[in-house]
């Protein structure tokens, strides 16, 4: 299973914590769509029509493009590898773009899931990272969707935030729960050197604030019936999100846009430049073919972000030394009670994923692009 991922590089307001690649600038807007499909038409080899089988709108934020502007990159995917109906078709939306209308629009070219980026449930949080939507708002929308006939929602939450209390994180899992979402992706605050936090010098929370927040989270959404499935995700039994399991599965994906990410389920990865000035101007994407060691780095990357885990078997296919290397590491984690074994091998336990950076990188061999 893989999938399209299309990047629409544009938001109306930059985020204070963002590090993604976007302008508040959409003046060419209708320029970068028809970009972004004549590149899908250029690269429809690179990934077969059976590969696809789900469709993601990620950014910026899609939701400043019309329905009928999503509409027709849906069609151009559509007709470039004769999909009928994708598996799941996803768009990234900002709550204050999704009034009923709005809504009803994206029904009709497809869309059957949304990630609404509300991030907090709080208006003092919302004005300190520069969110354009107010907590109300962000209520209507998800409510909006439902009314709309949308069953399948995600929200985004963010904890870790410096002038968030235990209370508010609390109440803002408390009010997530209460909208009856199928899906919840919550991410800690990262301060990067070239976003507006960073800049500002704001400091980070210490580690002990991080794990009462991330053990919040997990016994408020496990104890509500939520599979923690992935570092960041969380979902009810059978919405797990088809697009991004399928990155952490190794799968092939092809990705338009600036900065859009490609890969071919084996050695070759390619991305598109961050620039959309040099994307209009048809700057071609770079790409790298992953040594032997990167191959296998990428691979514990992936299946370790997962509450399954890595198969035994599967790893021995990078070499049998090494293979019987990264098992004896992870028998040793297994004894500090950081990872589990599994049927098929080695997983980090659920409690663990805060620190899952850091044990992954622990299996690392060397020479890798990863180090």
């Amino acid at each position: 299973m893989g999938g399209i991922y299309i990047h629409i590089p544009y938001c109306r307001r930059i985020c204070r914590y963002c590090d993604f690649h976007r302008s508040a600038s959409l003046q060419r807007k209708s320029e970068m769509l028809g970009a972004i499909g004549r590149e899908l038409a250029a690269r429809r080899s690179e990934i077969g029509k059976e590969q696809v089988q789900t469709l993601y709108f990620g950014g910026g934020t899609p939701s400043v493009c019309s329905p009928e502007e999503l509409g027709r990159l849906v069609r151009t995917v559509r007709e470039l590898w004769e999909v009928d109906r994708f598996e799941e078709l996803t768009v990234e939306a900002n709550p204050d773009d999704l009034d009923p209308e709005y809504l009803d629009r994206l029904r009709a070219i497809g869309v059957d899931r949304l990630s609404i980026g509300i991030q907090s449930f709080v208006d003092d949080h919302l004005r300190r990272m520069n969110r354009r939507h107010t907590a109300r708002e962000a209520v209507e929308a998800v409510r909006n969707a439902q009314a709309a006939g949308f069953e399948n929602l995600t929200i985004d939450l963010m904890y870790g935030l410096p002038w968030m209390t235990p209370d508010q994180w609390r109440s803002n899992l408390d009010c997530a729960l209460s909208l009856g979402v199928q899906h919840l992706s919550a991410y800690h605050l990262t301060i990067e050197p070239q976003t507006v936090f960073g800049r500002q010098g704001l400091e980070p929370v210490g580690e002990s604030v991080s794990e009462q927040h991330f053990r919040m989270l997990r016994e408020q959404l496990t104890g509500a019936g939520f599979e923690h499935y992935e570092v960041s995700n969380f979902a009810r039994p059978g919405f797990r999100a088809r697009h991004n399991s399928a990155y952490w599965q190794g799968e092939p994906y092809l990705g338009a846009g600036p900065s859009a990410h490609s890969y071919d389920g084996l050695r070759r990865r390619s991305w598109n430049l961050s620039d959309n000035e040099r994307y209009l101007a048809g700057a071609p994407p770079e790409t790298e073919l992953l040594t032997e060691t990167d191959c296998r780095n990428e691979y514990l990357m992936t299946r370790l972000r997962t509450a399954e885990g890595f198969s035994t078997a599967e790893l021995r296919q990078f070499g049998v030394a090494e293979a019987e290397r990264i098992a004896d590491r992870c028998t040793a984690f297994v004894a500090t009670g950081d990872m589990v074994r599994t049927a098929a091998g080695f997983a980090i336990v659920p409690e663990r994923f805060l620190v899952s950076d850091f044990l992954i990188s622990e299996l690392f061999g060397t020479e890798s692009a990863y180090e």
